[in-house]
Parts: structure tokens; sequence; C-alpha cells
């Protein structure tokens, strides 16, 4: 595994420029991408599928609209990894799950739809932990094979940080897009709730799709091409924003959260942290937090059980169809989504109720935030990706052997943008951070991560 701190990370908006020129071309690209795969993916583990077969044809297309100056995107020919939470027409969908082993629907979920449209090259399927729970795939994390590369956007993340595609595709119910991202060095966007198409992927309230990156340019690119073709969910108007990468911003004020992660966080990391905070301080934006403001505080209240308001809203949502799929093939399905299921079919609708309102009474609370700062910034994980060796027979389950996503609830439940920014390395390793907006500012927040990408340095702890 090379180190983090030799990455030189693979991205497609600049190879672009030379299709236009002739200097290079999708196809060249492409098998670039798949000499990297046969490299790196025995020992990351971030697919289950890959088809190169027809990669190497939408390459060749690719490669002739370019040359007669029509591409039909500026994304054409990017070769990309698809979750495999998602349906695609040409490799099989089995969500990490035995119980879906040979699925095959045979179609394009509406996001994987759009990428085509836009004359993306979708190569691969991504490992998922199962059925896009805790209970994890086979993927390593792609600068440490003993360490867990996140969930349940394993494969995403870790094929994007493994530099096998530039940009990749994830799904996030509670922290499941920033999370790997911020364990494997990714840029991610976890768009407002609904800006992006979820296709038939829209059984639980708070699932997202959103693009992981090797660049803030190719994941807003990724995202808003997809919005263009497929807009947002049911009744939603969809993700917003330029045709391009926004413009840098320079935010004025900062509120920076805590949340109930923080006192799960090591030294190193706060260090890390703190020496981030010191270069916006600096640079001359102003730091709230909790003591210096009291809607700070009301916000910090309002989100100090994210964890278990997200765990309870899926939990209940999910439990029908997954009881479903254990009575159908109860030995395809594992003992740790059993548990899960188990805790939420103890739920009454009175529990469900109240998780519902608290969610709504913290979207409240953010929503008064809007005057008062430009975003929220905070960690994005607790720090580096934890060592992860299996089970231990006969001992209980590991509760979270993908990681912890106590960063990332709060932005679930309150239906928020959130774009990671890898600002951080701890232990020689990556350590995202993330900045939170309003919902459908989108944009604007890239803009604030672009200016965060181009202004502060790493830090590292």
């Amino acid at each position: 595994m090379p180190p983090y701190k030799d990455f030189k990370p693979l991205t497609f908006h600049d190879a672009a420029k030379r299709f236009a020129d002739g200097g290079d071309t999708p196809r060249a690209y492409l098998e670039r991408c798949l000499e990297t795969v046969a490299a790196r993916e025995p020992v990351v583990k971030a697919f289950t599928a890959i088809n190169k077969a027809g990669a190497r044809t939408a390459a060749d297309a690719s490669t002739a609209r370019w040359k007669a100056g029509k591409p039909l995107s500026p994304i054409d020919g990017m070769p990309l990894a698809i979750k495999d939470l998602l349906e695609t027409k040409d490799m099989p969908t089995q969500m990490g799950c035995e119980a879906f082993k040979g699925n095959f629907p045979k179609r394009d979920n509406a996001a994987v739809w759009a990428l085509r449209q836009a004359g993306a090259i979708i190569l691969a399927k991504a490992v998922t932990a199962e059925l896009g729970g805790s209970h994890p795939g086979a993927t390593t994390n792609p600068f440490d094979t003993t360490r867990t590369p996140g969930g349940s956007s394993s494969g995403s993340a870790a094929a994007v940080g493994a530099n096998m595609v530039p940009a990749a595709i994830g799904t996030q119910v509670g922290g499941s897009i920033i999370r790997p991202a911020a364990y494997c060095g990714n840029y991610a966007l976890k768009p407002t709730q609904g800006a992006i198409n979820r296709g038939e992927r829209q059984a639980t309230s708070q699932s997202t799709h959103g693009p992981h990156a090797n660049s803030l340019r190719d994941m807003w690119q990724v995202a808003i091409e997809i919005a263009r073709r497929a807009g947002g969910d049911r009744g939603e108007v969809g993700l917003m924003g330029p045709s391009t990468l926004p413009a840098a911003v320079k935010p004025n004020r900062l509120v920076v959260l805590e949340t109930e992660g923080w006192v799960e966080v090591d030294d190193a990391t706060k260090a890390a942290f703190d020496g981030v905070l010191k270069q916006l301080r600096d640079a001359g934006v102003e730091l709230i937090r909790r003591e210096d403001h009291p809607w700070v505080e009301a916000l910090e209240k309002s989100i100090a059980n994210g964890r278990a308001v997200c765990g309870g809203v899926t939990g209940w949502e999910n439990r029908w169809g997954q009881r479903g799929i254990v009575d159908n093939n109860p030995a395809g399905v594992s003992e740790r989504a059993k548990a899960t299921l188990a805790k939420a079919e103890a739920m009454t609708l009175d529990d469900y109720r109240m998780a519902l309102l608290a969610r709504e009474n913290a979207q409240r609370m953010h929503a008064t935030m809007a005057p008062l700062a430009d975003a929220a910034v905070t960690l994005a994980c607790p720090g580096p990706a934890p060592v992860w060796a299996g089970d231990v027979p006969g001992q209980p389950l590991a509760p979270r052997p993908t990681g912890d996503f106590v960063f990332n609830a709060p932005s679930s439940m309150l239906f928020a943008p959130v774009v990671t920014v890898p600002l951080m390395s701890v232990g020689g390793l990556p350590v995202g951070l993330q900045l939170m907006g309003q919902k459908h500012e989108d944009a604007r927040i890239t803009g604030l991560a672009r200016w965060f990408d181009e202004t502060l340095k790493r830090v590292s702890a």
C-alpha cells in the first residue's frame, strides 16, 4: 500500500482537456484505469463485478465523440464505479447479501441511466456493506489493509482512494458516503435530501445518492450531470447550481460543531482539527462554538442523540422489507443484520414517531442558524479508519465494524448538504473535514469547500 503522504490522486477533468485537443483519449484513459485495477484490486477488493468489454465499447464511442468535437458532457468518457445497491442493466446487483446472490434485474437506476446519458463509462459495481447496513464486505482501506475503508459505501470510497477510478457513486442513510470518503482520502458530496434521483432506492426517508471523487471538480461535475438529466426524487426540485464547479467562496463566520462524537475523538485528531481551525482564524474567519452563542448550543442539544434518531428512523422504515428477506432466505442474511432487524422489530409506532419528532425539531433548529453563519464545520469521522480483523468466534459481534457514523448522523437527520474535504492526516492516514449547509445550498457549500481546498494546507498529526 502506498503511504497517504505520497498519494497523487487520479482525476478526470484534466484528462478531458487533452481529449479535446487529441493529446489523450477516453479509451487510453480507461486502459490506464484497468492497469491500476489489475495491480490494486486483488488487495483492495473494491469491486463485485467489472464489465471490461462494455467499458471498452463505451470508451471507444466516447473517443469518437471527442474526436468529432461532440462530447455529450464534460464527463463523457469518465470511468465510474457504482455502489452495488443500485441497479445496473449490465452487471448484477447483489447488495452485499448472500440472499441476493445472482440477482440481476438488467435495468439501470435513475442515476446510472443519467450517467450513461452523459457519456460516462460504467466500469464496475462497488462493494457495499450488506444491504447498506453495518455488516462489512471484503474491501480493505487503500492506505492500510488492516483497516476498514468505512461503510456502507466501502468499495466506492476505496476504489477512488486506490486510483482505480476517478469517481464513484455511493449512498448514505446515516454516514455511508461521508465516513468512508473521510477514511479513504476522497472528496464527497452528500446532497440535500432528495436532490439526486434515487430511482428504485426510495424505501427510507433519509437515503441519498452522492459522488466520491479525487477532486472537487470531478465530484461536482458528476453530481450536476446526474441532476440535469434525472432530477431529484419525486416531488423534489433536485440539485441546483452551475454547470461546472462553483466559484470559491470565503466564509465570514462558521459554526464549529462538536456533536455527540466529540468525546470519542483521539488527541491527535483533535490536534489536526485545531490546526485547520487556526488556519481559518488566521485567514480572518470568525469561528463560533456552543459556548459562544445560545443558538449553537441549542443545535448541539438537538443533534446530541443523532445516532439513535437515525438508527430508529431507518430501522423502522426498513424492517418490513428486511423481514421478508430473512423469512425467504434466513441463511442468506448475516447475524449482524438479523440483530439490527430484531432491534427494529422491538420498536413501537410511538418510538418511530418520537424519532421523527426529534428529527423535525433538529431541522427547525438548524434552519434557525441560517442567518448566524455561512456554514457549519466539523470532523467527518472520529479519527483514522479503525482496524478491522473480523468478528471473533464466540464473542459478541463488533457493534460498528466499518467505523462510527457519529459525525455524519447530524447532516443525515437534518437533510442538509455536506461536502467532505481531505484536509487532515493522522498517523499517516487520511481524516476528512466536512462542511454542512442549509437545504439546497449544495452549490454554495461546494464553493466554500473549494475555498478550503485552495486556501488551507493539509494538517498532519
